[in-house]
């Protein structure tokens, strides 16, 4: 799908949701406007797609911990399969149908479908790992189901996280989801009260997590601690895991513990039980208030992504691509002074040993070669230094090296024209950052006054 179809498509989609949605639409498409001036985005591309404009909330976590049976509770459903072993090894996307019964379809109607998250993922995998993007449905499976919890917003569950046996594919997938979630749940397994023994996967899961922008949106969760009952040392098992955690780096966070009520252990003392049960009601209430609100939360991210990619160009991709370009055209610059040289020196051998140019005919006719020779110098001086500087930045930033390649024509070298489009592309994001701000504005006005005056809406 080409931008143009996806600015419509989401325009169909979110106009009845929130008229703000529509004037971000159209601040997204001026964002594309620039990055393609600039050639930081191909014409097939859009900053709409590295986002989800649908609330999006992802589970991860270890074999066991849980997952699936907080999905099933959440959703009011046996959508998904329980027990102590790995059972599902997909990534299961979940959202709102109208059959009464769960429905899944294969993972190509996730690859295919520019209005899920995992919308040409396939790609993605291939870039890790060449030849698996054509095996999709082998890692993602999309279920139905007619559940008022899953209405308005998109709910992921994950497989057992194993980071040591995991593949490419499984991490470039839980690293995309990562990025795309609106809210993230992590869950970890009390009845393992040993965290250090499985460091990688805490590495993977919270160091990559704590590094995101946008932290605030993970959430740890330390399932079955009715588990701790028999020993009565439900501090020392949190405990232990916030130690493991902050030797990851996270130092703060959103930690909570919870048990399923259904399945709890057995346990005889009524206080400990008491105790066990307050913990349990007030964490578990404020994760369904996170996930409840999950739609406020994304209309928000949806307009800070909007002010943070703007901010960014202008800071950091500009800058960089400005200085990166400078950078290019002196060597192509150095290049030609030494053809000039060159060329100046044989003509003056020439000229001195056999008088080539004795006639002013001889001399048009040799400064035209003279001339000729210069230009192909300097076209070729720059595709060799242009293909050198995109080799370099290939790997590290793409989006800068496709902007090199876009912006590094024999002209625009010579005649210096960097500086032109700097000034010009740098106005036009302080506009944007300034019109995002004003939308956050709007998003206020729909859920604050603080004069008093009630205004509430609940499209969100």
């Amino acid at each position: 799908m080409m931008p143009k179809e996806r600015y419509a498509k989401l325009q169909e989609y979110l106009s009845e949701e929130n008229p703000v949605f529509l004037e971000v639409i159209e601040k997204y498409q001026a964002l594309d406007n620039i990055a393609y001036d600039l050639g930081l985005l191909a014409p097939e591309e859009t900053y709409t797609a590295k986002i989800s404009w649908w609330p999006m909330i992802s589970i991860l976590g270890t074999f066991s911990a849980g997952k699936s049976t907080f999905v099933n509770g959440y959703v009011g459903a046996c959508i998904q399969q329980t027990g102590n072993q790995a059972i599902d090894d997909k990534f299961t996307v979940m959202c709102y149908g109208h059959n009464g019964e769960p429905v899944t379809l294969p993972g190509l109607s996730l690859d295919a479908d520019p209005r899920f998250p995992f919308y040409n993922i396939s790609e993605e995998v291939n870039k890790v790992d060449p030849g698996e993007g054509s095996r999709v449905n082998l890692y993602l499976q999309l279920k139905t189901l007619n559940s008022e919890k899953l209405k308005g917003k998109i709910l992921i569950d994950s497989p057992g996280f194993d980071a040591d046996a995991q593949r490419d594919a499984i991490l470039r997938m839980t690293s995309h989801i990562v990025e795309m979630s609106d809210l993230v749940l992590i869950f970890f397994d009390a009845r393992h009260p040993e965290p250090g023994a499985m460091r990688d996967t805490l590495k993977h899961l919270v160091a990559t997590t704590i590094a995101h922008k946008d932290a605030n949106k993970v959430l740890y969760i330390l399932n079955q601690i009715d588990t701790t009952a028999k020993e009565d040392n439900l501090e020392d098992v949190i405990g232990s895991w916030q130690r493991a955690l902050a030797q990851e780096g996270l130092v703060s966070g959103n930690f909570f513990g919870i048990y399923n009520e259904d399945a709890a252990a057995n346990v005889g003392d009524e206080a400990l039980l008491k105790r066990l049960k307050g913990k349990r009601d007030s964490d578990y209430t404020r994760i369904l208030e996170r996930m409840d609100h999950v739609g406020i939360e994304r209309a928000y991210r949806i307009i800070k992504t909007l002010i943070d990619t703007a901010q960014e160009m202008k800071e950091q991709k500009i800058p960089l691509l400005h200085e990166r370009l400078r950078h290019l055209r002196r060597n192509v610059w150095r290049s030609n002074a030494v053809a000039v040289i060159l060329v100046l020196m044989i003509a003056g051998l020439l000229q001195w040993q056999f008088h080539l140019f004795a006639s002013m005919e001889s001399l048009v006719w040799g400064g035209s070669i003279v001339v000729a020779i210069i230009a192909v110098v300097h076209v070729k001086s720059t595709q060799f230094f242009t293909a050198k500087e995109v080799k370099k930045w290939q790997e590290k930033q793409p989006d800068i090296a496709r902007a090199i390649a876009h912006n590094a024509s024999w002209w625009r070298l010579l005649f210096g024209f960097t500086t032109q489009w700097k000034h010009g592309a740098t106005k036009r994001l302080d506009a944007l950052v300034t019109q995002g701000r004003e939308a956050i504005q709007k998003l206020n006005d729909q859920f604050v006054a603080p004069a008093g005056t009630q205004k509430v809406n609940t499209a969100l």
